[in-house]
């Protein structure tokens, strides 16, 4: 498995019928795209075999899924999109795909839904949150330990974060 953060997520398809016949042949295809789509490059890539009437496949590399894993036989739908996922909110998208071990309607709903915004850190998340909503007295600010609110808030349940850079952590709530 390759991971390139900077490039859009693909994938390579490759010909089993030459795969086992000692060939090496498949293509890279975006995985960003619609999942007819990417049947057409697969279907294009193995009229091209030189096997004759090459009709299985398998993902055999991967590359710009920030870490998420792909199966060798994922499903076409299920590439395309995670692909468009991650291609659209980049690490967030692959974090949220990795907390939820790949269950894009989970993550999608979870963005939608659960999604408090981009912090340098959660104890900056709840420093706001908590000045936001309560004045504290100038003379008490100091005595304040975000770092523990936030820990507690973690621990508790309550919050989760997606780092996805030195500094840029992004936090949700559990539902």
């Amino acid at each position: 498995m390759t991971n390139v953060s900077d490039s859009n997520p693909r994938i390579y398809i490759a010909c089993l019928a030459a795969y086992n016949n000692g060939y090496l042949h498949g293509v890279w295809i975006e995985a960003d795209q619609d999942a007819d789509a990417i049947r057409d490059e697969i279907a294009a890539m193995l009229a091209r075999s030189p096997i004759e009437n090459a009709e299985e496949y398998a993902v055999h590399d991967y590359e710009g899924f920030e870490g998420v894993t792909i199966s060798e036989y994922a499903g076409i739908d299920n590439v395309a999109r995670m692909g468009a996922f991650i291609a659209e909110h980049g690490a967030l998208g692959a974090g949220l795909l990795e907390q939820f071990g790949g269950d894009m309607d989970q993550a999608e709903t979870t963005l939608q839904d659960c999604y408090h915004g981009q912090f340098a850190s959660l104890a900056d998340y709840m420093e706001e949150l908590t000045t936001e909503s309560v004045t504290i007295p100038e003379a008490l600010r100091s005595y304040v330990d975000w770092d523990a609110m936030a820990c507690d808030a973690e621990m508790g349940g309550d919050l989760f974060t997606i780092e996805t850079a030195h500094g840029e952590v992004h936090v949700f709530s559990n539902r």
